[in-house]
């Protein structure tokens, strides 16, 4: 393993909520290692060197990963604060597979309505899904709850949020710590 251990918090997020999560993971896995957030939109094809930790996590459309039909419609809903050409999604089916020993390990999250919590289907677990097919080695993943479709989402999810990064970066680096 070269250089620092580190994690990348790819998002996607159409009103903020699913940004304010990624940004609360970030700041949990910094108590163990260097992450940064990079909105899905401007990040790289390629997990750059250093990266131990992919973390992946977009709003929950039709009970998966969005697509560019979700984001139109999220668009008609109100003010967007990310393009919609592109979505986790696409952006996981460009991204170079992983596809060696030392692949990083990978988190999935999404936002969801709370009031269709119990629902099937999960932009999370499509994710995973496609990470793991990637030869990502999958770490944990986790849902966060917003009011409505636009937010806001509460504080105590903002909290659970952190705490879930504290928890990546406690096994993140416990699993450096053995390899």
């Amino acid at each position: 393993m070269s250089g620092t251990v580190r994690a990348l918090i790819v998002y996607e997020s159409m009103f903020g909520n699913t940004e304010r999560i990624a940004r609360a993971i970030r700041d949990g896995l910094r108590q163990y290692v260097p992450a940064e957030t990079v909105a899905v939109n401007q990040a790289p094809s390629a997990v750059p060197e250093g990266v131990r930790l992919l973390v992946v996590g977009g709003p929950t459309h039709a009970f998966s990963m969005s697509r560019l039909s979700t984001r139109q419609e999220a668009f008609k809903q109100g003010d967007l604060v990310t393009p919609i050409d592109v979505g986790i999604r696409e952006w996981l089916a460009a991204l170079e597979p992983a596809g060696r020993a030392d692949a990083p390990q990978a988190a999935t999250f999404d936002t969801r309505i709370a009031k269709v919590r119990r629902l099937p289907g999960s932009a999370a677990r499509s994710a995973a899904k496609v990470l793991r097919r990637m030869g990502f080695r999958l770490l944990s993943t986790d849902s966060f709850f917003v009011n409505e479709t636009t937010g806001p989402i509460r504080d105590v999810e903002i909290e659970r949020a952190q705490r879930w990064g504290e928890e990546l970066g406690r096994l993140l680096t416990s699993s450096a710590k053995v390899a």
